[in-house]
C-alpha cells in the first residue's frame, strides 16, 4: 500500500473542500483511513485532466474491498481450508487453549478470530485481532502459515 504523501501527490491539490476536508492532504489521510473514497473528490472524479490519477487512486483502493477493520482480506478462490491460520493465530490459541491451542479442531468457535467454514477461512471477532485497537502490533501468524497466500493485510 502506498503512503499518505504518495497518495497526496496524485490528488488535484486544489484544497477546494468539496470533499468535506480542509485540504487535499487531509483528504489523502481520510482515504488511507478508509473514511472516504476516491469518488468523494469531485474535481478528481469529474475533471478530465485528473482522469488518469482518479483511475490510479481508485485502483489502489479497489484491492481493499472486502477487507475487515484490521485490513484482513481472505482470497476465497485460493483458500482450501487447511486451517494452518486458525491454529497459528495467537489470539485463537489463547481463547481456545484445549482445542486450537493443542493443534486440534476448535472446541469453542465463538471466541475465535479465524474459523474454517464450508472449506474456507472466515474472519469473525476482528476487534480481538492483535492488529486492531489501541495496543495493535504487527502480527503475521496467519499470513506466514498460509501455504497458498490466501490471507493478506492491506
Amino acid at each position: 500500500m502506498t503512503s499518505t504523501m504518495e497518495l497526496y501527490q496524485l490528488l488535484p491539490k486544489t484544497n477546494c473542500k468539496e470533499c468535506g476536508k480542509n485540504s487535499c492532504m487531509a483528504f489523502a489521510a481520510a482515504l488511507m483511513a478508509r473514511e472516504l473514497t476516491p469518488d468523494d473528490c469531485p474535481p478528481m472524479k469529474n475533471d478530465p485532466k485528473y482522469k488518469k490519477n482518479y483511475e490510479t487512486v481508485s485502483g489502489m483502493f479497489s484491492t481493499t474491498e472486502g477487507a475487515t477493520e484490521t485490513g484482513l482480506i481472505v482470497h476465497e478462490e485460493l483458500c482450501f481450508g487447511c486451517g494452518n491460520c486458525v491454529v497459528a493465530c495467537p489470539v485463537n490459541v489463547a481463547n481456545d487453549p484445549h482445542g486450537v491451542g493443542a493443534g486440534k479442531a476448535p472446541k469453542s468457535t465463538d471466541k475465535l478470530i479465524l474459523i474454517i467454514e464450508d472449506g474456507i477461512v472466515k474472519a469473525q471477532n476482528v476487534d480481538e485481532c492483535r492488529r486492531f485497537g489501541k495496543n495493535k502490533i504487527l502480527c503475521t501468524g496467519c499470513i506466514v502459515t498460509c501455504p497458498v497466500e490466501a490471507i493478506e493485510f492491506v
